[in-house]
């Protein structure tokens, strides 16, 4: 398993932080402090700073600090500061059981903050539910982190961002809202064996053959280089009017290219799960006349317009350097957990997690950097942004939703490969 994928831009790597017990940190182990004392609110995370998921997981650290500063360059949360401790996993499932462990049975943390990854959220929500803390993360969205909720105790997993299942549905609206006589009558769903790249091709299909596009090629393929190849040919021979590949990672989409072209088959529609959000990486290794109509979808960009947002772009670029356009979605993801900590805290008048995962669960409405927060009873939020970005003559610009003040008209069909 493997976490979201690293967005467009590349970020600067963290420091990484030298984790540490944080002095009068005054809570107990039962999780119940009310929150009387002016004491800090102590929050603890376990984050990926090295090894494998080390890009999203010192991403997640800027964006937990920068919540954390903002937080107490505003007084606080119910007058008191906000500290943090933060521990490295190294991209380990062991390593983040025993970090939690520790944040919650030694260090005595008021409440958690959620890792990076399904791999890591799974584990590390199941032993904070045995403690009876509320885990709110950013970047552990796939349907194994939400079915464990069925057999806890204590349902006490959230996620603000937009579940992997719904990441390309924006591409279905479109498809429905073309007149009858432009809209794709075909399309191939091949998709990697993958817990973030095959949903939300799975989750399309299902609309779009609701719609009336036949289904032309829905196959599972290993993510091993050996089986590129040969998938890519199959979808190619069907002659898809649109192609949805649910891949992992730019090497994944770059084969599938590479074939298409071999075969000129050129659909009027190619879609990746991840990949061409990868920004010089992705053009380094397709070139930039191929990449150009190149579709993917994604939750948050720097220019998305919600105040909120807005606002904390604004904070980032402060704080670290760099536009808009530098910020990954690994950001706003971050900082969306903090934020709904923060107003669970203030709405229930301390840091009780039992009072605080009610609270989550009640069916209320918030607000974040990445849009309206509503939680569903296995802790998914349905009502984040979502958008699809598609490459255009070199440039990644927001295509969809047709609505959004930021969107481009899309390049359809997709130029030739090479024009």
């Amino acid at each position: 398993m493997r976490p979201q994928p690293a967005r467009f831009a590349s970020l600067a790597a963290a420091t990484v932080l030298t984790a540490a017990v944080l002095a009068g940190c005054g809570s107990s182990s039962t999780a119940t402090n009310t929150g009387s004392t002016k004491s800090p609110i102590v929050f603890g995370a376990s984050l990926p700073l090295t090894g494998d998921f080390a890009f999203d997981g010192q991403a997640f650290q800027k964006a937990y600090r920068l919540w954390q500063s903002d937080v107490n360059s505003h007084g606080g949360l119910l007058g008191r500061q906000v500290k943090l401790i933060i521990l490295n996993d190294a991209s380990s499932p062991t390593t983040v059981v025993s970090n939690y462990q520790k944040l919650i049975a030694v260090d005595h943390v008021d409440l958690t903050l959620g890792p990076v990854s399904s791999l890591l959220t799974a584990p590390a929500s199941t032993l904070a539910a045995r403690y009876g803390y509320a885990m709110v993360n950013g970047a552990g969205s796939t349907d194994n982190v939400y079915d464990l909720q069925s057999n806890k105790a204590v349902h006490n997993v959230f996620s603000p961002s937009l579940p992997v299942d719904n990441y390309m549905l924006p591409i279905v609206d479109w498809v429905k809202s073309l007149p009858p006589s432009k809209r794709p009558k075909t399309a191939a769903y091949p998709y990697a064996d993958d817990p973030f790249a095959a949903p939300p091709v799975t989750t399309a299909q299902k609309a779009l053959e609701a719609a009336g596009v036949r289904t032309v090629y829905s196959k599972k393929f290993p993510v091993e280089v050996s089986a590129y190849k040969l998938t890519a040919d199959q979808v190619a021979a069907t002659g898809a009017q649109m192609v949805l590949l649910g891949s992992p990672d730019v090497p994944t989409v770059s084969a599938f290219m590479q074939a298409f072209q071999q075969q000129r088959y050129n659909p009027k529609v190619f879609i990746a799960a991840s990949g061409p959000d990868q920004g010089i990486a992705f053009l380094s290794a397709v070139g930039k006349a191929n990449a150009n109509g190149m579709m993917v979808p994604n939750g948050w960009y720097g220019g998305y317009h919600n105040p909120l947002s807005q606002v904390m772009v604004e904070e980032y670029i402060a704080r670290y350097g760099g536009t808009a356009s530098d910020i990954n979605a690994d950001i706003a993801e971050g900082y969306s957990v903090g934020e709904v900590m923060a107003d669970a805290i203030k709405a229930t008048g301390g840091t009780s997690n039992a009072k605080i995962i009610s609270y989550l669960h009640s069916g209320v409405t918030l607000q974040t950097v990445q849009g309206p927060v509503q939680f569903t009873a296995d802790g998914r939020n349905p009502k984040p942004a979502s958008f699809i970005f598609q490459w255009q003559n070199g440039n990644y610009v927001q295509v969809l939703p047709l609505n959004d003040p930021g969107s481009a008209k899309i390049l359809f069909p997709k130029p030739s490969w090479g024009g």
